[in-house]
């Protein structure tokens, strides 16, 4: 365990962060593999960016760029395939909400999001019920893959494994800076992590009805594992209410934590509110992000953090129409039913409510 006595006290630590400063933090994930020295600097500068940002750049993270540029290049090779191929792993096809949503489709807080995209999870079995087995089981299964681009299956899969391991790495540097052993939340994912990925494309402001690439909202996940291509358009919403853009750093991540880290530390945790813009007309914007989710299985736990970080939890911000779960899995399938309603009105007409 992190023996806190040895770093700067909280408040120190959080002051040296500047939160008028119009850039996130940057942290690099290689100290947590270097000497006890920069494993504590570590901590110490990102228990201050947990607590006051929820976002920051990861640096140190290993992954090879050539494998983020083939993911990349496979992403926007599908998008330009003709709308045919796209549809012919239509979401709608897939009990699990996997496989390809056309601009407008997908919605948050109810509004449509413009942008198209492909999501993938865990390569699974779908799984047959059993009388009283949680209807969330449904969600388990393949994902779609185009038959017209057998490429993007290699170069997503391969992607997907680097970034989990990524997303585990930051997990047990987060459990170090919160004072825990490094594994205190590998109960959470050692079941079987859910490795949520998808690539999407933002059309140019003449293809759409709306600026809304993605509206305000957080990630319900652990940590989300953010590659951007070269246009920016992400924006992060700060406790006072201001917003901070992230654009694109070339050989960084963007990270941040979601819904399960707020509800395992009783909001010490930030799960930032962020969104999307679509790109200036005659333009495409490009990401791929990964959602390192908890095993559908289980239940989020309260982490009993140290005095001094206990003392400044902030509790839970929860939407009354909406609110967080501690069953993983029945947390999972209301959002997928609120964010996708055309699938809830395929494969999920009897519980519908559940959104």
């Amino acid at each position: 365990m992190l023996d806190l006595t040895a770093e700067p006290a909280f408040d120190a630590v959080a002051d040296s962060c500047d939160a008028s400063s119009s850039a996130l933090p940057i942290i690099d994930i290689a100290m947590l593999h270097g000497t006890p020295a920069q494993r504590a600097a570590m901590a110490a500068d990102l228990r201050a960016v947990l607590h006051r940002y929820g976002f920051f750049y990861l640096t140190g993270h290993g992954v090879d760029p050539a494998l983020c540029a083939r993911a990349l290049a496979a992403s926007k090779a599908f998008f330009a395939l003709p709308e045919a191929d796209k549809l012919a792993i239509a979401m709608t096809r897939s009990p699990h909400f996997r496989g390809y949503c056309r601009a407008g489709l997908e919605l948050t807080a109810g509004a449509p999001d413009w942008r198209e995209q492909v999501d993938f999870d865990c390569e699974e079995p779908a799984v047959d019920l059993a009388p009283g087995d949680p209807v969330w089981k449904r969600v388990l299964g393949p994902n779609q893959w185009p038959q017209a681009l057998p490429e993007l299956k290699p170069a997503v899969l391969e992607y997907q494994a680097e970034v989990t391991r990524v997303g585990i790495d930051v997990l047990q540097a987060i459990a170090i800076a919160l004072g825990q052993p490094e594994n205190a939340f590998a109960a959470m994912y050692e079941g079987g992590p859910r490795q949520h990925l998808k690539i999407v494309r933002y059309p140019g402001r003449d293809e759409t009805a709306s600026s809304q690439g993605v509206g305000a909202h957080k990630d319900g996940g652990l940590v989300t594992i953010l590659l951007q291509d070269v246009l920016p358009g992400l924006a992060v919403q700060m406790e006072d209410g201001s917003w901070i853009d992230a654009p694109p750093i070339p050989g960084t991540f963007v990270v941040n934590t979601g819904e399960l880290l707020e509800l395992a530390t009783n909001g010490f945790v930030r799960a930032d509110v962020h969104c999307a813009t679509t790109p200036p007309a005659g333009t495409a914007r490009y990401s791929i992000p990964f959602f390192l989710g908890a095993s559908h299985d289980g239940n989020v736990p309260i982490i009993d953090l140290p005095p001094e970080l206990r003392a400044v939890e902030r509790g839970v911000s929860s939407d009354p129409a909406n609110p967080l779960l501690r069953d993983v899995g029945q947390n999972h399938l209301k959002a997928r039913l609120r964010s996708h309603p055309d699938v809830a009105a395929i494969h999920y007409a009897q519980v519908q409510h559940l959104g």
